[in-house]
This record gives structure tokens, sequence and C-alpha cells, in this order.
């Protein structure tokens, strides 16, 4: 995430507001209460109504509960926003960070702490950064956090290569059910963008034949 965020305060004016987003080169600002809660987020496009409803015409509703109109006529922070703001906390996962982006639809993410204050934000840029790790830094964390902790040798063979963020698992494992693990395991370390599993595992005894 980005922990140096530019954010306004309730009484900010509309103005003030699309000063600071032309001057920052951010196209939405958390609103703060006194305390530093999070309390919404005014964006561009609540900011847009202004113009849209200029000659005074109607439209469709603008996000926030207020219609485009309401928000033509508002002047601060606290009459633009869009609130309650959709936050996450700072140990949220990317993947679940990506999920919640996805459902409520939004291009950022404001990071609070378990009171509410304001930590930093999060954008689908700092979501895709992930996958600019190195292959051999994903080759690493894949031995050392998934085969080191979950597939020892000698009892398993386990050997790892990443080819472009590909990463790809040869040798052996214990049981059919354990090659798919391996493979949901490391196609679950941030930064991989596919897995080529080749684990093979030992056939299982053949059942008796009845006399």
């Amino acid at each position: 995430m980005t922990r140096a965020v530019v954010a306004v305060g309730r009484r900010a004016l509309f103005k003030d507001i699309v000063e600071r987003m032309r001057q920052w080169q951010v196209s939405a600002l958390p609103v703060l209460a006194g305390d530093g809660r999070v309390i919404g987020v005014v964006s561009e496009a609540d900011l847009l109504p202004k113009e849209q409803f200029r000659d005074g015409g109607q439209g469709p509703s603008a996000e926030g509960g207020l219609t485009g109109l309401a928000k033509a006529g508002a002047v601060s922070a606290g009459e633009l926003m869009s609130a309650p703001a959709v936050t996450v906390h700072a140990d949220t996962t990317l993947a679940e960070a990506a999920r919640v982006m996805a459902l409520r639809r939004v291009k950022r993410l404001v990071v609070t702490d378990a009171e509410g204050v304001l930590e930093g934000v999060v954008s689908r840029g700092d979501l895709l950064k992930v996958f600019l790790r190195t292959d051999s830094d994903l080759a690493d964390e894949i031995r050392h956090d998934v085969v080191g902790v979950h597939f020892p040798a000698p009892a398993e063979l386990v050997h790892v290569t990443v080819v472009e963020g590909v990463a790809v698992l040869t040798g052996q494992v214990r049981s059919d059910d354990r090659i798919a693990l391996a493979a949901r395991l490391v196609g679950g370390v941030e930064g991989v963008v596919g897995v080529e599993c080749r684990l093979t595992a030992p056939a299982a005894p053949a059942a008796p034949t009845a006399r």
C-alpha cells in the first residue's frame, strides 16, 4: 500500500479538493474526522455532477446515495463524499483486497487500523506490483515456505523452478491428494502467475483378488 496519502477533512471545499487531486495526481481522497478516522471518500465521480448538472438538467443518480442534482449543489467534502468508505486492514492479503475491489467495483481501498484511523491506500497498481517479483525470489519462497514446511525431504522430493512467474514442480510425493495440495499452496504464493504441477505419487496397491 501507499502510506504517504493526502486526505481532506469534512469541511474541505470543492475547489480545494480539485486542486489537491491535481497536485497529487490522484482520483480520490479519503475524508477524515477530527480524530483521523476515515468517514468517507470523495472521488472524481462525486465531483463530476457539478459540471453534469450545470444547466439544471436531470440525470442518473450519483454514487453515495445522493442524487446527482444534490451532489451538484454540494460544496464541501462532507456533502460530496461517498460513505462509508470501502476499507481494509493492513494485514489483508492481496488476493482478498483484489476480491473486495472487484465486488465493490472500486479502483482503490482505504487501509485503516482497528480504530478506523487512516494508514494508507492500496490501488490496483499496488496489487499488480507483486507480479514484478523475480523468478529467483519466488522460487526461494516456494522452497522455504511451501516445500520446506509441507513437503520436507527425504520423505518427499519436490523440485521447484520458476520461469516468467510460472512455477514448475517436479518430483514425487506420498499420495495423489498431496499433488493437489502442492499445486494449491504454490498457486497461493503472491506473485506466482501459474503452476505446472508435474509431481507423481506411488501407485496405490492393487486390491486383493477375491477367491
